[in-house]
């Protein structure tokens, strides 16, 4: 291992750096927070919270970041990792990096990072509209403003009306302010939402898997927010709430890094800037079902989600003991509940728009625990997680193998869409 100094940094590799400060061992592990630089990751995050010793291998993400069976077997392949920096690792107190680079894009954004966000929406529709209301009243000490832009420029204006006379009495300035932007103003924020769709199937007309009639459509459109991003070299969170979410992310991550002949070059978004929103709805269907069926109350302490949220989501009924055909009974529940309300004549955004949405955004913005998916071996898989000032921390436990299966089943699917 080598030991640098990087702008009051401490750095550890495995790499021999040149024209970098080296300093001894007895001295990086005094470091509260050291990083570790590991550039053999490939599809990876450039910045992660490392919260397992098994990060230090050289082994690109994948679904062991999620299993601590595998990843306690990748650690015992490790013989020369000191005991202070595997110590460190299972505290979740080390940040990764794949770069030196990457090292300086993250200490520039932590000295960027104020108490409270501001906050763009892009598409003023029922779900942007619904998300505004529940950031607006829930978010007031997280968020500081509020940007809401829509091609519909009376739009806007009505929901600027609206959300701004909302106020505590002789509390004017609590919620925060809501102000209507143009296009130029878009990535002038610190996390820029993307609510924006098209191709919306009309209720009763339903054929398949709705959200991914939605793809072709709503790729177009993320991929000029993507280049948006681009030219304003936009370094805060995209937050993709659009259908389907987990496909649109690696659209726009994708899109981002492409110059105008479309060509990879990498100039663009970086992969964890990139979250999708969907996730946290299902898992709330899934709990809204636990509480009326006894059979699945374990999962209202036990369960978790895992995946897209379409047809491939993954409902556990408990993870300490799971019971397969349970969770696949639970599974089919929480994907079909939103035919559920289309049989009742009405689209199924509301919840959506508040669990996976307003509610989820607001718990990364306070890096609280949430469902969102995060960039894993090159596609976005949904999974419990935090953001922490060390990067994006991935929750892991040990999975049943017939979990983890279904996991598997999970990537291989969004694996098969990517660009």
């Amino acid at each position: 291992m080598y030991y640098y100094r990087i702008q009051d940094r401490i750095v550890v590799s495995s790499e021999l750096l040149e024209n970098t400060i080296q300093v001894s061992e007895a001295e990086a592990c005094k470091a509260a927070a050291p990083v570790y630089l590991n550039s053999k990751h490939r599809n990876s995050k450039t910045v992660y919270c490392i919260n397992h010793p098994a990060y230090f291998a050289e082994t690109d993400e994948d679904l062991w970041c999620l299993d601590t069976a595998q990843m306690d077997k990748i650690a015992q392949s490790l013989t020369d990792i000191p005991d202070w920096l595997i110590k460190k690792a299972l505290e979740g107190a080390i940040c990764g990096v794949s770069s030196v680079d990457a090292l300086q894009c993250q200490l520039a954004h932590n000295n960027a990072a104020g108490p409270k966000k501001r906050v763009h929406i892009a598409a003023m529709g029922d779900v942007g509209g619904t998300l505004l209301i529940g950031l607006t009243l829930l978010g007031d000490d997280v968020i500081d403003s509020i940007g809401i832009y829509d091609f519909n420029e009376a739009l806007c204006t009505r929901w600027e009306h609206e959300i701004n006379q909302i106020a505590y009495p002789w509390q004017y300035h609590r919620l925060p302010r809501v102000d209507v932007i143009t296009e130029e103003q878009l990535f002038d924020c610190d996390v820029f939402v993307f609510c924006a769709s098209k191709s919306i199937p009309a209720v009763g007309n339903e054929a398949g898997d709705v959200r991914m009639a939605q793809l072709e459509a709503n790729t177009a459109i993320i991929a000029q927010y993507g280049q948006l991003a681009r030219n304003a070299e936009f370094d805060g969170l995209f937050a993709v709430v659009s259908d389907p979410v987990d496909l649109l992310c690696q659209r726009v991550y994708a899109a981002s890094n492409c110059n105008a002949k479309g060509i990879w070059d990498a100039n663009g978004l970086r992969p964890e800037q990139v979250q999708g929103y969907g996730l946290g709805v299902m898992n709330s269907r899934a709990a809204y079902y636990a509480k009326q069926d006894a059979r699945f109350t374990q999962f209202l302490t036990e369960g978790r989600a895992y995946g897209p949220h379409g047809s491939k989501l993954v409902i556990a009924d408990s993870v300490a003991s799971y019971h397969h055909e349970l969770s696949m009974e639970l599974t089919q529940k929480t994907v079909q509940a939103n035919l559920e309300v289309r049989a009742l004549g009405f689209k199924p955004y509301i919840a959506p728009a508040l669990s996976s949405a307003a509610i989820s955004i607001l718990l990364t913005l306070r890096g609280e625990w949430h469902y969102s998916a995060n960039y894993l071996g090159g596609i976005y898989m949904g999974c419990k997680n935090r953001s922490t000032r060390y990067g994006v921390e991935l929750e892991h436990l040990p999975l049943p193998a017939l979990l983890l299966e279904r996991i598997q089943e999970a990537q291989q699917e969004l694996k098969s869409f990517q660009v």
